[in-house]
């Protein structure tokens, strides 16, 4: 068993229900993981990914290793049938069979490039990981999904769930660097697993990409969306059309207290790290209303009975 995507969950109701329970008793399945390892892969930096995947690790009796492979390691070769004459020393081929030797469970984190489009698309590390090794593979971020965040971001919100059918808003706000889709994609695709009012909102010529989209619906008018929300989670991403492009910087679309006066009392959503008064001011990341705090805490249950579901085949 992989987990990739959030659409490798079967009953995304079960498993935040399952998530939360193990959550009063994290230690209760210490017994599943002994003597087992499972290796921590990170070509790109982390804190609450490496350190909440390690601890959920730690909490089911395994042993993590972790290697970060911008400073340790061999430059890895990803394309079949190339002649290896470069600066790239060993390939995925050998690498990933010769780590699934060494653990019994493999985590995987590797953004997007943000300059080759297909080659984002095709998820070139995790799909090589998930072809070459001989032991389950997670995903812990890659090009275009975060499935563990996502995971969390559905724990969380059962968890602060309202008595009616929540609207659920996700609004995009300014950033300085090009950012990534892959949070945006996952916590879509686990919103359309979801009995909620969910609208998507962002300025013209951010569309995401349409076959995440889907049917969900895009609102363009940011303060119309966060009318009568419940949820507001809000991310960057840079241009999908005009590929990993910062195409405005509409400093206007940061989340505000007077944005969030026009919502029902709604619980405001990051998956961090979060650059404060660019993306979200002080006035609501400060507030009551932030629970950003617990969805960090979640990405350990969410990590956690994924790892569970995997030791458990």
């Amino acid at each position: 068993m992989n987990y990739l995507s959030i659409k490798d969950i079967d009953n995304l109701s079960y498993w935040v229900k399952e998530a939360i329970a193990l959550k009063k008793d994290p230690l209760k399945y210490q017994d599943l993981g002994k003597n087992k390892t499972i290796g921590l892969l990170f070509f790109n930096n982390s804190l609450r990914t490496r350190l909440s995947t390690q601890k959920a690790a730690m909490n089911l009796g395994m042993d993590p290793i972790v290697m970060n492979f911008g400073n340790e390691g061999w430059a890895l070769e990803f394309e079949d049938g190339t002649i290896m004459d470069q600066g790239k020393s060993e390939h995925v081929k050998e690498a990933a069979q010769v780590i699934s030797q060494f653990c019994d469970v493999i985590a995987i984190r590797a953004f997007a490039s943000l300059t080759d489009k297909e080659k984002d698309l095709a998820e070139e590390v995790l799909t090589a990981f998930a072809k070459y090794a001989t032991v389950p593979v997670v995903n812990m971020e890659s090009s275009v999904e975060h499935p563990l965040q996502a995971l969390a971001d559905a724990i969380t919100m059962e968890e602060f769930k309202v008595p009616h059918k929540p609207k659920v808003v996700l609004s995009w706000a300014p950033h300085p660097k090009a950012l990534p889709h892959a949070v945006a994609n996952s916590f879509i695709e686990m919103m359309q697993k979801q009995d909620a009012d969910f609208v998507i909102t962002h300025p013209e010529g951010y569309e995401l990409n349409s076959e995440v989209v889907k049917d969900s619906t895009v609102e363009y008018d940011q303060e119309k969306a966060f009318e009568n929300a419940d949820f507001i989670y809000t991310k960057n991403w840079s241009s999908f059309n005009e590929y990993g492009k910062v195409i405005s910087q509409d400093k206007t679309w940061m989340i505000t207290a007077d944005k969030m006066a026009k919502t029902k009392n709604a619980k405001f959503m990051h998956c961090l790290p979060v650059r404060r008064n660019v993306v979200v001011a002080d006035e609501v990341l400060d507030s009551e209303n932030s629970i950003v705090i617990e969805q960090a805490n979640n990405r350990t249950y969410s990590a956690q009975i994924v790892l569970k579901k995997i030791l458990e085949k």
